[in-house]
């Protein structure tokens, strides 16, 4: 039965990704049996990790690592630090996880972890104790071909090296693949740092052209500076669209001409903020959506559209690059007004699809340049999305049912093949 979300739970993510599973569920006339399988998560983790801070005392954090599914390959998906997160986030992000492999078809099956803590208060040996503590405390479910972290929200490549070095020390040898965002030096591969970003642009180049629009005469707002709006924004400037407005949390800059990306990049290294860039002018964040564009590209944090909101945009592509930037009610405006939308877990899948390059580079031994890296990235997602628009035309549906239906439909198919173990 389809799950139902009141304007009070569509911001729930857990809720949001049950409905949208139900939806695509109910048009692949899945079976009952079939739909608790793919509808529950795997394992559900929870953690409590003593931790001693450098002023001596203890502090407890709780962690968590939900595997959805396991059933096209290993479990992968990203940990997360952060004062918010909760057990309903991870489970979300977990499926999603799901999804998005079985979207661009790669190996593996879904997964997500989270630490409670707040990383701006703690100093680099705290952060580090509690990284091998949550690592040690759920090493039994990693390894290459059982789980594989990569890094998300407040983690990055030296949280990852942590990880694999907590790893490897257990387990008396070095494993490079048992995480993927690590350093170069440590097994990491060449174009990772910019994959999110660049699948966006490759994506949103396909939907360009299925639009007959061209990049030169495409104005374009992004929510969200850091790795992947950061990425985003400096592939698309030099690939010629026209950025006209970065949007960030503690304000927005806008250009209507462009904005020089790498001056702004520097400003706001040097500043901390986009805030007061002499290339644009500043203006309230909020508002800054709402502005007219082609594409409008939120690479920061879920349910930035909303029931409440998304009748004001103005934009005719949305490309989601983060993960749940939009509810499931806003899916129903957003249909009405006939935007294009490039769901998330098609959209930013270029992270996931480079970190298995670089998982298989890791169990191979052999690393490959970064043109071989991009070239197959931009394969896998021009052929992703051709699918995913392909599904959507031949079943009537918009972008995002048919992502989840063809994601659904490939991971039942695997799941019938290997047979229910009793």
């Amino acid at each position: 039965m389809a799950t139902l979300l009141s304007a009070e739970q569509e911001t729930n993510p857990w809720l949001a990704a049950e409905a949208r599973f139900d939806e695509a569920a109910e048009r692949l006339n899945l079976d009952d049996g079939m739909r608790k399988v793919l509808r529950s998560p795997t394992k559900e983790i929870t953690v409590h990790i003593p931790v001693q801070l450098d002023d001596g005392r203890i502090e407890i954090f709780t962690g968590y690592r939900v595997q959805h599914s396991i059933a096209r390959g290993p479990g992968k998906g990203g940990i997360r630090f952060g004062p918010d997160v909760t057990l309903d986030e991870v489970r979300a992000l977990a499926s999603w996880m799901t999804w998005k492999c079985a979207v661009v078809n790669i190996p593996f099956g879904g997964a997500k972890g989270g630490v409670i803590c707040d990383p701006n208060l703690l100093s680099d040996g705290e952060l580090e104790r509690v990284t091998r503590r949550y690592t040690a405390e759920i090493i039994e479910f990693l390894g290459p071909e059982r789980d594989v972290p990569a890094p998300d929200v407040n983690t990055n490549d030296r949280v990852m090296a942590w990880i694999m070095d907590t790893y490897s020390m257990h387990v008396r040898h070095t494993v490079t693949a048992v995480v993927t965002g690590k350093p170069l030096d440590l097994g990491g591969s060449r174009g990772r740092t910019e994959a999110t970003g660049r699948g966006c642009m490759i994506v949103t180049l396909k939907a360009l052209k299925k639009l007959a629009l061209e990049p030169a005469a495409t104005r374009v707002v992004i929510q969200g500076f850091g790795n992947v709006g950061g990425m985003a924004a400096r592939l698309m400037a030099r690939a010629g669209f026209r950025i006209v407005c970065i949007v960030e949390y503690d304000g927005a800059i806008y250009n209507p001409n462009g904005l020089d990306i790498t001056a702004l990049m520097e400003h706001r290294k040097e500043t901390g903020s986009v805030r007061d860039f002499p290339g644009g002018e500043n203006m309230d964040r909020h508002e800054a959506l709402f502005l007219p564009c082609e594409v409008l590209l939120p690479a920061a944090t879920e349910n930035v559209v909303t029931s409440a909101n998304a009748d004001r945009l103005r934009c005719r592509i949305l490309c989601e690059g983060a993960n749940g930037p939009t509810t499931p009610l806003a899916d129903e405006i957003l249909r009405d007004k006939k935007i294009f939308v490039i769901p998330d877990i098609l959209a930013n899948a270029g992270g996931v699809t480079v970190s298995y390059f670089e998982w298989v580079q890791d169990r191979q031994g052999f690393f490959w340049n970064e043109d071989l890296v991009n070239t197959r990235l931009e394969e896998i997602m021009v052929n992703s999305f051709d699918a995913v628009v392909s599904y959507a035309e031949k079943h009537g549906v918009n972008n995002r049912t048919a992502a989840y239906m063809l994601a659904l439909d490939r991971v039942a198919f695997a799941i019938k093949l290997r047979g229910i173990y009793a």
